[in-house]
């Protein structure tokens, strides 16, 4: 009998706990959703660029202002700027000049993820032209 009475605590602990936790996902996924949101408003972007912004920094593992800080370049991105930062950076710590493998990696990651950026800027622009175009 006492295991009985045991057992149904233990059931009734379990059964506040899984609830407690399913809430707060829901309130961890709502409050991603309204930051997304947030974002999206504050830099002028449609949900779908937002997402695809997110799918890059997931995918590249560094996000575009990280990478602006890196190399130390500005928005309106300018790609002449971008390649002067990034071939200095990129030889000033190259391991015989004294840099870092770590340093140099991080570079060239930065620069990839910008050159990713430019790439969607571009396109986004060439379905505008094409849009226009038709009108």
């Amino acid at each position: 009998m006492p295991w009985r009475a045991a057992l149904k605590v233990a059931l009734a602990a379990g059964e506040a706990v899984a609830k407690a936790l399913t809430r707060a996902v829901r309130d961890e996924i709502r409050q991603t959703q309204q930051a997304a949101a947030r974002h999206a408003a504050a830099t002028g972007q449609t949900a779908s660029e937002t997402k695809e912004s997110a799918n890059s920094n997931a995918k590249l593992g560094i996000s575009l202002e990280e990478s602006l800080q890196i190399l130390n370049v500005k928005t309106p991105l300018d790609r002449e700027e971008i390649e002067k930062h990034y071939e200095h950076l990129f030889s000033i710590n190259d391991k015989t000049k004294g840099g870092t493998f770590y340093l140099q990696s991080k570079v060239f990651r930065a620069k990839e993820r910008i050159d990713e950026e430019l790439s969607r800027m571009e396109q986004k622009e060439e379905v505008k032209k094409e849009e226009n175009s038709k009108h």
